[in-house]
């Protein structure tokens, strides 16, 4: 069955019968804006992403199902990247009118899954028609105690700066598609099924570790920059501590040029945060206890540095690699 033959206030009425109830929400879909109650002493945090067929994803490289996951993981990272804990999802979706119910119903079942597995509910959104390609809006709320959450603005001068998982893979296996050759699945899920470092940054943020904190989606040449600007700091990272995944090394060793994409390449999803240096084995612990590796790349400096990487040599120059700009590629 087509969407065209569903309709849109069936296709709503769906979607309600399996959001359920869930704590915090008096009103949700159905009425014209969703009742929501937050918990005492707690701010609300909210962010929205924008997703793009053809722009950010392919539906001949990702599954519906998984598209549907990632579309809420991007918006799960940047309530990670403040330490905060999710609470409400808003989607909106439009696509054609020949899109089938089935592909349809997978990419809700990954929105419910993804928001699931880190405490979100879906609250509300919003359907219409495209001309032809799918386009996605997520809105995501979360909360965090008063005065809690981490912003980008507290890295100092001697701070360690630290980054969790391996970089580059995601922007990897886009490269291969784009080559018309096929990653090998582990590399592909890098790509079209992100992990959200939600635990992660509320660890870190709970325990006082992270003076500032970012989630890596456009490269950590350009989110590392973010927060030297908010900070007014510099910062040096070491290319050797850059954390690489096997078959992202395997490749380097034979395409040295590839290094750029860790450095470069976004959709890492990764958290980079600064830690005070004499706090680092403590922010470590909370990696290991929330099962993510975190590495110790580099050091914030003082203000007029700039952004500036150490090669396997010791020779220090200006990190020119630029991340992803929508307007600049």
């Amino acid at each position: 069955m087509r969407l065209s033959e569903l309709g849109e206030f069936r296709l709503i009425d769906a979607i309600r019968a399996r959001t359920g109830t869930a704590a915090g929400v008096h009103r949700g879909i159905g009425d014209d804006a969703a009742e929501l109650e937050l918990p005492p002493g707690h701010r609300l945090l909210t962010s929205t992403d924008l997703l793009l067929e053809d722009v950010h994803f392919r539906l001949d490289w990702t599954s519906a199902f998984d598209l549907g996951r990632k579309a809420v993981a991007v918006n799960l990272s940047d309530i990670a990247a403040m330490g905060g804990a999710p609470r409400f999802l808003y989607v909106g979706l439009a696509c054609s009118g020949a899109t089938e119910v089935a592909q349809l119903e997978a990419f809700v079942d990954g929105v419910l899954t993804e928001a699931a597995e880190h405490g979100a509910v879906l609250v509300g959104g919003d359907t219409c028609r495209s001309p032809g390609p799918w386009i996605i809006s997520v809105t995501i709320e979360g909360t965090a105690p008063a005065g809690k959450a981490v912003g980008r603005d507290g890295a100092r001068p001697g701070d360690a700066v630290l980054v969790s998982g391996t970089l580059g893979d995601s922007a990897l296996a886009l490269a291969l598609w784009q080559q018309g050759l096929t990653p090998e699945p582990w590399l592909a899920e890098r790509h079209t099924r992100p992990v959200p470092r939600v635990a992660l940054g509320r660890g870190l943020a709970e325990a006082g570790l992270a003076t500032a904190m970012i989630d890596l989606s456009d490269g950590i040449a350009s989110d590392l920059e973010h927060i030297l600007q908010a900070s007014g700091v510099g910062a040096e990272i070491r290319r050797a501590a850059v954390p690489l995944s096997p078959p992202f090394r395997a490749r380097l060793e034979r395409q040295p040029e590839l290094f750029d994409l860790a450095l470069g390449g976004g959709e890492d999803y990764e958290l980079l945060c600064t830690v005070p240096a004499a706090r680092v084995a403590e922010a470590l612990a909370v990696g290991e206890r929330c099962g993510v590796p975190l590495s110790a790349v580099g050091a914030i400096t003082p203000a007029g540095t700039g952004l500036q990487l150490r090669d396997d040599a010791g020779t220090v120059r200006p990190l020119r690699v630029r991340g992803y700009d929508h307007f600049c590629r």
